[in-house]
């Protein structure tokens, strides 16, 4: 049964559910072709090809985010809106890391409400005039998506703030979550009436947009799509407890490229995956990727950076120098501390005053001489936790400066409104130290922008009558749990909770000597300035475009209801096997080979029971019954249980332990293979297992007779994994010189002696059949990757006196070295019933196989 949040989708993707008008009109495409324009409307399933021509056509990019990158204002006058490009924006800024000739086209929202009737005049403008495309969502919808679920729901989780109680956060609603998935879909709509879907890279920015990749993946199957997170991304002890996890990772997973600004919000992202959708990592020639369906998903870590020649530009101003020397003459003789933050309960602003007061406490010389000056942003939430917050922090501050106030002397100096950014740059440059003490945030430039206002400008140094190749210094405090600490290794590091270490932090930046000050300032200008704003998007964009390299080498479907849908991404040559055409070969051959997996093939795996069906044991033996096949179940299993489970089937063929035992047919005797008789080495590998089972919990070793493999499948998922990694090196180099090979699988670790294998196997009985009558068809159906060997083994036919029929199967769309795949274990054993029903003499018994095979094809 689907999930509540998969329901209704219909409903949620075309806006009925929250009553969202449709859009009024579609947008024109970008014209490609001089008098040629298309236009796709429809939100049907497709296979990503595009009906627009990509001839003469100029490189684009779509930068897809909650809100545009501009202003907007009504004029006094005329009472017309006035647009401008918002300078500060970083969606702005990101457009020099692209090529001159790259076109940019932006969609959002704008930050001011257009009447409906305006909506119209007003999307044509922004987009000739700007290349942008609002999305106009009604009011209702805009306020339960962004100050809903994003600000009340997602924003607090991803800080690490749970809703233990109504006091302490918004429980989770499932309407703000319906309005979150409508508003993404209408985002989603407004890309798909610009985009060119085999040319365009589309780049989605943060939490806001999370489930968008999902609709643009189900439109287009082969998008080139990049996502970046700006916020934290929790650990999965966090993020599990959001009711909806599963659906926005798979919107995630639905990206090509999914960047973040540090390694830590990679890891959890990753081990979110391992243990809710059991998604394995690995590094591939630098680059981390997640296999996803055939789909390799990037991961890129790469704090953003800052815009220099804006900044620089801020300090070249006339206002800049002036309020400068206002500041300094205003400070003269005291060393200013600054900070400049938001106003929310994870900025940490009242840790800040708490550790400034235990630093005067402590050190009676700094009375008179320290100021800490503190700018304090508008908040960009509202809530009581908000107010409670900026409550304490003028109690705080009140308190200090009562109790070490004298003369004009003032400790904590708070500026509680909206500072014009040469008024910060002039505090940037004034102050020794600058400080950021949040207790959790994504990235935080505050101290980039200081260490470039503390280097300054070659104009600003003329204005202040400073010589330019005057020593700069700069000294930073940082929380250790903010974005971009890990980049300025010359900071001092504190956990924002420690008071006591905060304050003697502030101590060590203030009495540092200026030698040592000048030393970190040098290295971090050379990281800030090199590491800009374009250095990150170009960076993030040529990942991108290598992600993106392999989409038109492989076919691609997509499957999953609502919010599950993903798409498989396999070779061109991989398809489904259909029963009419394998019986038709069936029939014209006389010499046959069919070899079988067992469990995940004719037995489901999540079956409880692994005794094969009564179905299943029938038509296996009106196979075997035929004269012109050679049937055998190929398994790991045991050759007790497969004895036991197959008594009734008197000519069929087991093979047991992946190979190492074999038996023709029940009155036939188990064979053991010749190729290894030697498993003293079983002693040596049991104790190893046994001492890691020991040290890790939900772990079990399985004794085969031809070798033992170690399960970890119920132990906690990266602990297992560790464990896993660490016992194959271990057995690896105790079995350096034992005739054993280790290899590792899906939740195991296996020994087995050497060259045994499926594919030897397969190997031994087609050379048996060769001797006598080589066979003309060969039918191989496995699931796991020990039948991958099988495959291997019946493709590399050339030993064969004339090249047979052969069809290698996988079960399950996925990569493999076979040809064809079915769906599931029901796909197979109807695939038998047709080959059965096509037998000659036909059983007895099978006659209802031939109506239910007649009616299949």
């Amino acid at each position: 049964m689907a999930s509540r949040s998969y329901a209704n989708l219909l409903d949620l993707a075309s806006g009925d559910l929250l009553d969202i008008p449709r859009t009024p009109r579609a947008l024109p495409r970008v014209m490609t072709i001089p008098g040629i324009i298309s236009d796709l409307d429809g939100y049907g399933c497709n296979d990503g090809d595009s009906d627009v021509s990509s001839s003469g056509y100029r490189e684009r990019k779509i930068i897809v985010a909650n809100m545009l990158p501009l202003q907007a204002k009504r004029d006094i006058e005329t009472a017309k809106w006035v647009f401008s490009w918002d300078e500060d924006s970083i969606l702005l800024q990101l457009k020099d890391g692209f090529s001159s000739d790259t076109e940019v086209i932006y969609v959002g929202s704008l930050k001011i409400e257009i009447d409906l009737c305006e909506q119209d005049a007003v999307a044509q403008r922004l987009l000739d005039e700007f290349n942008c495309v609002p999305t106009f969502l009604p009011h209702d919808l805009q306020k339960k998506f962004y100050l809903g679920f994003c600000k009340q729901q997602l924003w607090p989780l991803f800080h690490y703030m749970l809703p233990i109680c109504p006091d302490h956060g918004d429980r989770f609603d499932r309407t703000l979550w319906q309005a979150y998935v409508s508003a993404n879909k209408i985002f989603a709509d407004k890309v798909m009436e610009v985009i060119n879907p085999d040319d365009d890279f589309v780049w989605v920015h943060d939490y806001h947009l999370m489930v968008l990749p999902t609709f643009l993946r189900k439109r287009y199957n082969q998008v080139k799509l990049g996502f970046f997170l700006h916020s934290p991304f929790p650990s999965s002890e966090i993020y599990r407890t959001l009711p909806v996890r599963d659906e926005i990772l798979r919107g995630l997973l639905n990206s090509d490229l999914i960047g973040f600004h540090t390694f830590d919000y990679a890891r959890h992202f990753l081990s979110c995956c391992s243990r809710m959708l059991g998604l394995d990592y690995e590094s591939k020639r630098g680059h981390i990727g997640l296999d996803y369906f055939g789909r390799t998903i990037f991961i890129k870590i790469s704090p953003v950076g800052i815009h220099m020649g804006r900044l620089e530009s801020v300090l070249n101003l006339s206002s800049t120098s002036a309020k400068l020397k206002e500041v300094q003459e205003e400070f003269k003789g005291k060393k200013v501390i600054l900070g400049v933050d938001d106003m929310d309960i994870f900025k940490g602003i009242s840790l800040k005053l708490l550790a400034v007061e235990h630093l005067l406490q402590q050190n009676s010389d700094l009375r008179g001489k320290v100021v800490l000056v503190q700018i304090v942003n508008p908040a960009r939430g509202f809530g009581k936790d908000v107010q409670e917050a900026k409550n304490e922090t003028y109690l705080i501050a009140r308190r200090i400066n009562d109790t070490y106030s004298k003369n004009n002397y003032q400790p904590v100096i708070l500026i509680d409104r909206p500072v014009p950014r040469f008024e910060k740059s002039a505090y940037y440059a004034v102050a020794e130290c600058c400080i950021v003490n949040a207790v959790r945030d994504g990235m935080n430039l505050v101290p980039y922008k200081y260490i470039v206002c503390r280097q300054g400008t070659a104009r600003l140094d003329e204005s202040l009558g400073r010589k330019s190749d005057s020593p700069r210094t700069s000294m930073l405090v940082v929380s250790e749990f903010i974005g971009c600490s890990p980049s300025l290794s010359g900071a001092i590091r504190v956990n924002p909770w420690d008071i006591d270490a905060v304050a003697d932090a502030m101590y060590a930046a203030l009495t540092m000597s200026d030698s040592e000050k000048q030393l970190r300032h040098e290295k971090h200008y050379r990281y800030v300035s090199s590491h800009d704003v374009a250095y990150w998007a170009n960076s993030f964009m040529q990942d991108l475009e290598r992600a993106c390299a392999d989409h038109y080498t492989k076919r691609c479907w997509g499957f999953g209801l609502g919010l599950g849908f993903r798409v498989v991404s396999l070779s061109h040559g991989f398809r489904k096997l259909t029963i009419d055409h394998v019986v038709s070969a069936y029939k014209r051959t006389n010499r046959r080979a069919i070899f079988l997996d067992y469990d995940g093939t004719v037995v489901p795996q999540s079956s409880i029971s692994k005794v094969p069906s009564p179905e299943v044991i029938s038509v296996l033996n009106a196979l075997c019954n035929d004269p012109k096949n050679i049937v055998f179940i190929v398994s790991g299993r045991g050759r007790d249980s497969l004895s036991d489970w197959f008594t009734s089937c008197r000519k069929l063929g087991l093979a047991a332990e992946h190979g190492y035992f074999l038996r023709w047919n029940k009155d036939s005797e188990w064979e053991a293979s010749h190729l290894s008789a030697d498993l003293d080495w079983k002693k040596i590998v049991e104790p190893v297992m046994q001492l890691y089972t020991e040290a890790t919990d939900g772990s079990n070793i399985e004794i085969k007779e031809s070798g033992l493999v170690w399960h970890h499948q119920d132990a906690d998922p990266d602990f297992g994994s560790c464990q896993a990694k660490e016992l194959l090196n271990h057995l690896e180099s105790v079995l350096a010189n034992e005739p054993a090979v280790v290899t590792r699988g899906q939740h195991i670790v296996e020994v087995k002696p050497q060259g045994i294998s499926k594919g030897w196997v397969a190997e031994e009985v087609l050379q048996t059949m060769v001797n006598s009558n080589p066979p003309d068809f060969v039918l191989c159906i496995g699931d796991d990757r020990s039948d991958e060997d099988m495959f291997e083994t019946i493709l590399r036919t050339v030993s064969l006196p004339s090249a047979p029929e052969i069809f290698a199967c996988t079960v399950g769309r996925k990569p493999s070295k076979a040809k064809y795949f079915l769906d599931d274990t029901s796909d197979v054993v109807k695939l038998l019933q047709g080959l059965a029903a096509s037998s000659n003499p036909k059983p007895r018994h099978l006659a209802h196989f031939q109506v239910s095979f007649e009616s299949t094809v």
